[in-house]
């Protein structure tokens, strides 16, 4: 995917989905993201390098069939050997300006945000940013929801790509959107779904109801 394209594709994206490696994930990914994921994530923090490209092969082979993105988190090493669209950095990672270096100017930076004063001073090389827990998530043991009041405020102050995230689903995707969040970062809502293809569809629904599969 040319630069141009990747930017195009992430201001034009509503749903991204995190998962980490699992026994059926080609399988799981072709289905996510003919139901009409955008983006994808690898996350996998126990994972050696090694394993982590051997998985990432996984995830780039599976876009680039979709036309969607693919971001590794917290290893721009890994995300640059791998060939990824891109690398999602936590508040105690590498700091976005590092990671660009390493990665080059092509590539998407993400930046998870828990509280507006992260918001207020996340770097400007950042391409996107993520905004919560919105609810409480056993994906981020330990730390708070920051509740529909910080969805609200990144509403109102980020000009750039950002997703709501944090113990989102079917359930509660409709108070997210009412509270001005018009994208989207799921884990459990899709990969622990009985029905993946069904999960996406309703949460694209939330977010855009003229949305349709892509093919």
């Amino acid at each position: 995917m040319r630069p141009e394209e990747r930017r195009d594709r992430l201001a034009a994206s509503r749903l991204y989905v995190v998962t980490g490696a699992r026994d059926d994930l080609p399988a799981l990914l072709d289905v996510i993201l003919a139901a009409g994921v955008d983006l994808v994530q690898l996350r996998d923090k126990e994972s050696e390098a090694g394993d982590l490209l051997r998985w990432a092969e996984v995830f780039r082979t599976a876009t680039e069939r979709h036309g969607a993105l693919f971001i590794v988190n917290d290893r721009p090493d890994v995300a640059l050997a791998a060939g990824a669209d891109g690398v999602h950095l936590g508040q105690g990672d590498l700091p976005v300006e590092v990671a660009r270096r390493i990665m080059g100017p092509d590539a998407i930076v993400g930046l998870s945000t828990h509280r507006p004063e992260q918001l207020d001073a996340a770097s400007p090389d950042a391409d996107y940013v993520t905004a919560g827990p919105v609810f409480e998530t056993p994906t981020k043991p330990g730390r708070p929801a920051v509740g529909l009041e910080y969805v609200r405020y990144a509403a109102e102050h980020e000009r750039r790509p950002w997703f709501a995230i944090g113990g989102i689903d079917a359930a509660n995707v409709s108070e997210v959107v009412a509270a001005g969040a018009r994208r989207i970062a799921v884990v459990r809502a899709v990969t622990r779904a009985s029905e993946p293809a069904v999960a996406v569809s309703r949460l694209r629904a939330a977010l855009d109801p003229s949305a349709v599969p892509r093919a």
